[in-house]
């Protein structure tokens, strides 16, 4: 086997390329309609959707629209030759102006729509914060701090994305609503835990089953206050979203081109393709991500000392999406960084141990990494510099530590997203 940081690495290529829009769409395109055919979407991989369709799109058919990516997250092919869908950045993970005017400016394109046209929507994870139009009575401040107050409580994604979709007058299949009476067609990358497209992206063209009052019972579990306008607007309902049977939603249709599992899978044949056994343990992990760290380290353990419950050398393969409960405003990190350095922290140098976590879009937080790797000898080389692993996990400071043992996993954005992928090699 070549270099395990290589071979690692390989394994997180692989998971990428397996959900790369250019590679996945051409199968769940649907037929040009009688109309025309206007595109709209939001997400990291929103600019990578987007150049796709254009370029499969039959030339005679008419194709327009607008899609709202990350900055920094068009391809640069479509960004030096943009083509007949208009890719606009705005800001992830907290929404900005730039988001704001262009939701406007998305749905303006929505008026006139008749029952002969299709509305193609392009869907990805991040679009909860790029896809950004306040509910009435709120403003794009009010959004912005209970953004930045969810994404410091610790929340699950689908505890965030409620509260974010019953706060929105786009998300929680509104702007399915606004299509109206065009066909919808969403097709979908999944990046979050069980697949749940009401959840992807908070679900903008997709019934929503969850109310007002799960909204309202989240914020109060996590502490988080809201402004009065918004507490009014959950209390008495007047923020509910269309529900599954809305008469809004028919005739649409929903196509996930690329999932969690998917990446996995292709990691994994990657692995067996070197002659390494691979074994997934699930693309739906959740928890605090320094406490799926030790988790993690103790199943590798176990295979490194007992050969249980899997025979080395093989490699682990697992995704979902962690959180971290920030409780150190001046730590740089993610939830990727901050997994490897409590895993790092409770495998302690355990020999023939190497691991590697990166969020597949290429950023993890926001930070310009993806992830890193851990060695045997990471804290040995950390104590040589004086560094103490414990000190800047309890910073949430995981980017620090990796940065100064040149250890980040730095590939730029890779205009997907699959989220948290995990491999943790054991010799």
């Amino acid at each position: 086997m070549q270099d395990p940081r290589a071979f690692l690495r390989s394994l997180f290529d692989a998971a990428v390329a397996r959900a790369l829009p250019a590679e996945n769409i051409a199968a769940h395109l649907p037929a040009p309609p009688r109309g025309r055919t206007l595109v709209l979407g939001a997400g990291k991989a929103g600019g990578a959707m987007a150049a796709a369709v254009d370029a499969l799109w039959p030339a005679g058919a008419p194709l327009s629209g607008l899609v709202i990516t990350r900055y920094g997250h068009v391809p640069p092919a479509y960004a030096a030759r943009p083509g007949r869908i208009e890719v606009v950045e705005a800001a992830h993970p907290v929404p900005d102006e730039a988001g704001l005017r262009a939701t406007r400016r998305l749905i303006e394109l929505t008026r006139g729509l008749t029952a002969d046209d299709l509305v193609l929507c392009l869907i990805s994870g991040g679009g909860s914060a790029l896809l950004s139009l306040p509910a009435e009575g709120l403003t794009l401040q009010d959004k912005q701090a209970v953004n930045k107050a969810l994404l410091r409580s610790g929340a699950a994604i689908d505890e965030m994305n409620c509260v974010r979709k019953h706060l929105s007058a786009v998300k929680g299949g509104r702007l399915a609503a606004m299509c109206a009476p065009a066909r919808v067609v969403t097709l979908a990358i999944s990046d979050v835990p069980g697949d749940d497209p009401a959840i992807i992206a908070s679900g903008p063209t997709v019934p929503d089953a969850s109310t007002c009052a799960d909204a309202l019972a989240i914020l109060e579990r996590y502490g988080i206050d809201v402004p009065a306008a918004a507490r009014a607007g959950l209390e008495s309902g007047a923020f509910e979203t269309p529900a599954p049977g809305d008469p809004c939603f028919e005739g649409h249709a929903l196509r996930l081109i690329a999932t969690p599992r998917q990446s996995l899978e292709a990691a994994a044949r990657r692995a067996r393709d070197q002659g390494v056994a691979a074994r997934i343990l699930s693309d739906e992990i959740e928890g605090e991500s320094r406490e799926v760290g030790k988790v993690h380290a103790a199943l590798a353990r176990a295979v490194a000392r007992h050969g249980e419950p899997f025979s080395r050398p093989c490699v682990i393969l697992s995704g979902g999406e962690t959180t971290v409960t920030v409780k150190h405003k001046g730590g740089r990190g993610g939830r990727a960084t901050e997994f490897l350095l409590g895993c790092a922290l409770a495998l302690q140098g355990e020999r023939g141990v190497y691991v590697l976590a990166a969020d597949t879009d290429g950023i993890d937080g926001v930070e310009d990494n993806a992830g890193a790797i851990v060695t045997p000898d990471t804290l040995r080389r950390a104590a040589a510099q004086g560094l103490k692993a414990a000190d800047f996990l309890d910073r949430n400071d995981a980017y620090s530590f990796f940065a100064a043992l040149d250890d980040l996993v730095s590939p730029g954005p890779t205009f997907t997203n699959v989220n948290d992928f995990r491999a943790l090699l054991v010799l």
